[in-house]
This record gives C-alpha cells, sequence and structure tokens, in this order.
C-alpha cells in the first residue's frame, strides 16, 4: 500500500453522425479517459481506506481530467459528465467506489469540466475486458432533468482490469441525445400536477 502506479491511460472517443437514419444538427461527442492502476490494498482487508484514498485522488484527477476536457476542446465542450470505477477480481466493489467516490476526485472534474451537479456513476468488480459503462447526466444542476442529457457509453480495455487492478474512468459529452425528443421530467411534474415523489405541487 505505497504510492500510485498507473499502468496506462486509455482514450475512447465516438463522433456520432447520423441517428434514425437522420443526419445530426451537430455531430455529438461522446468521450472517455481511463486509468489502469494497481489496486493499492491488493486483495487483503483494510479497515480505513481513507488513506489510500487521498494519496489516489489528486493524482488520479490530473491524469484524467486535463486529457478529457482536452478531447472535448476545452469546458465549454461539455455539456454532460459521468464516472465509472472497475476492481479486478481480486479487489473488493468497495475498493472501485472508494476511488470515486469521493470530493478529492470529484470536485476535480467538475472544475475542470465547468459543472456542479453530481456525477452519476457505476462500480463494480470483473475481470479484463468487461464492458466499463459509463452514465452520464447534464453537467449543471439547473439543467439536471434535462432527459436529452441521459446519455450512457461504453467500452472495453481487453487486458484490464487484471485481478490486483483498477481501472478508473472518467466520461463526457458535448450535447444531448441526437434528435432526441421525450421532454424532460419537469414537464412531466407539470402536467400530472406532482414531483417526483407523487407530492401535489403547489399552486
Amino acid at each position: 500500500m505505497s504510492g500510485v502506479v498507473i499502468r496506462k491511460v486509455v482514450d475512447f472517443v465516438e463522433d456520432i453522425l447520423t441517428e434514425g437514419g437522420r443526419p445530426a444538427a451537430t455531430p455529438l461527442r461522446m468521450a472517455a479517459c481511463a486509468a489502469v492502476i494497481r489496486n493499492p490494498w491488493g486483495s487483503a482487508w483494510v479497515e480505513d481506506l481513507q488513506p489510500e484514498i487521498h494519496a489516489h485522488a489528486a493524482v488520479l484527477g490530473e491524469a484524467l481530467v486535463p486529457r478529457l476536457v482536452a478531447l472535448m476542446g476545452g469546458a465549454e465542450g461539455i455539456e454532460a459528465f459521468g464516472k465509472a470505477a472497475v476492481v479486478g477480481t481480486e479487489g473488493e466493489v468497495e475498493h472501485a467506489a472508494g476511488l470515486i467516490h469521493t470530493l478529492h476526485f470529484g470536485n476535480v472534474f467538475r472544475a475542470g469540466a465547468g459543472g456542479d451537479s453530481f456525477l452519476p456513476f457505476t462500480n463494480k468488480r470483473a475481470g479484463a475486458g468487461t464492458a466499463i459503462t459509463i452514465p452520464m447526466t447534464h453537467k449543471s444542476q439547473e439543467s439536471k432533468g434535462a432527459r436529452t442529457h441521459f446519455l450512457t457509453m461504453e467500452f472495453t480495455i481487453p487486458d484490464a482490469p487484471a485481478a490486483g487492478e483498477i481501472v478508473v474512468a472518467l466520461g463526457a459529452t458535448s450535447g444531448g441525445r441526437v434528435h432526441a425528443r421525450i421532454g424532460d421530467r419537469f414537464r412531466d411534474m407539470e402536467f400530472m400536477g406532482v414531483d417526483q415523489a407523487g407530492r401535489p405541487l403547489r399552486p
């Protein structure tokens, strides 16, 4: 349990040009950056995960955030974002969760992307070549209900995570879904006369 060991950093980019047989008015870019690191806790039971979480958070933020922001052409090119972590089979899901569910990591991404909303996530344990799935929503808390920006990207790294590794990934998109047309939850609330918990809206 000493030092941050990054084996490699992987980029994934796709530009969606058409959807439903219709050209996109503006191509939608979806990009991710992932770091493949040695699991700092290995297979041993560790009661206090905080020291390694703190040691890794800034390093992972520095390795991933500027790289992803550059792929998106700057913070202004990002409208939605999310995160994911996959721990190898020797580790615990708690290890994956620990490295992404900390403000020492998440706030670096929010600042770099110019966002202020909650980062949607996945964290799981799996073997090399598993799907790395990043759910995304609008980066602005004010626009969090915009279903246009409910997006998911998925990619694989053929040799990661190895049993003693963790993959930590960040994802971003340049906009909402191409040809989005299902409305948003605020419109649903207005139409139904209730909030998302089913409580009547005040007149």
